[in-house]
């Protein structure tokens, strides 16, 4: 019988350090072929909401499934059907918007883990909302930060985000009044605003960055200039089918002259060894992050088998043979 796991359920069992694991390990699979992955589509309503739908399927790890969203009238919901990929039955429905938020932030922890200069300490991010904490929170996990700086449109939530966030890394964050004065001699940058314009200038790297882009995927929006995605040595995306379809930086980027795509490397290939990564302490390196399928069915399998264990989350009938009369 599958179980129905709620919010509450999936941020007490879903750990930074689970997430992290659960995505790492689904990029390899990725890299050597093993995964299957179909990238979001969105369904446009006459009212203007939107019904966004992506599927993986992990034949290796017994998992196939999707996450579904709509955004309707400034709200959003997200709820991931898990399945078994032997039998086919539902093994798990569960609330999606912790799910998402922190595979989103795993996957900038795991680039950041495989990318950026191991003595990199200090880092700098643009935006301070929703998604910008757990990508903070992932980076602390696979760097020894000694300096954070942090900018946001609204000095209120940016004060609030540096005190929150003092907190749960341990490494004092500091507000920025720009997002040139977060950026400037940062080692490690990362984007995670709502722009629709660039918040980024390649003129502002030092030698040496890595960035990681997950704000803008949809193909009008952006976050960096031409400048910044020029001056990135590597270029790792989490899909190149998917970017192509929605990573905004690089379309935009890349508009005049579409063979660029071809210097582009997906993540997994170099995490599976089978593309280059990092060569140099002086590269610029930038992941350019969407999101994935793949990353919510690894972090929703983890989360079931864990559910299970701790006899979590509430049974509830489907597809259940009827009784004989």
């Amino acid at each position: 019988m599958p179980l129905l796991l709620t919010e509450a359920d999936v941020r007490e069992l879903l750990t930074m350090s689970v997430a992290l694991d659960a995505v790492e390990e689904s990029l390899v699979q990725q890299g050597m072929g093993e995964v299957s992955i179909n990238p979001r589509r969105r369904l446009k309503l006459p009212d203007h909401g939107l019904l966004h739908y992506m599927a993986a399927s992990d034949v290796v790890g017994g998992y196939f499934g999707m996450k579904i969203y709509t955004s309707v009238q400034g709200r959003v919901r997200f709820v991931a059907p898990l399945f078994r990929s032997n039998t086919g039955d539902m093994v798990a429905l569960m609330e999606a918007d912790a799910l998402g938020q922190i595979r989103t932030g795993a996957a900038s922890g795991v680039a950041t883990k495989h990318l950026a200069n191991p003595g990199a300490r200090a880092a700098g991010i643009l935006g301070t909302g929703y998604q910008a904490r757990t990508q903070l929170e992932a980076v602390a996990a696979v760097r020894q930060l000694d300096r954070v700086r942090a900018f946001g449109r609204s000095p209120e939530r940016r004060a609030q985000f540096c005190r929150e966030m003092s907190e749960r890394i341990g490494v004092n964050v500091e507000p920025a009044n720009s997002c040139e004065e977060a950026v400037r001699g940062a080692e490690i940058v990362i984007t995670a605003t709502t722009a629709q314009k660039v918040v980024l200038e390649g003129a502002w790297l030092s030698p040496g960055t890595h960035i990681n882009a997950i704000g803008a995927n949809w193909a009008q929006k952006r976050e960096l200039d031409d400048a910044a995605v020029r001056r990135a040595d590597l270029i790792a995306v989490d899909s190149i089918e998917q970017s192509k379809m929605e990573a905004g930086d690089l379309i935009q980027a890349f508009s005049s002259d579409a063979a660029r795509w071809g210097t582009v490397k997906e993540l997994g290939s170099i995490l599976a060894g089978r593309a280059t990564g990092r060569t140099g302490a002086s590269q610029i390196t930038l992941f350019k992050s969407n999101g994935i399928a793949s990353w919510d069915v690894a972090v929703a399998a983890r989360v079931y088998e864990l559910a299970l264990k701790r006899g979590m989350g509430q049974p509830f009938p489907l597809w259940e043979p009827h009784a004989a009369k």
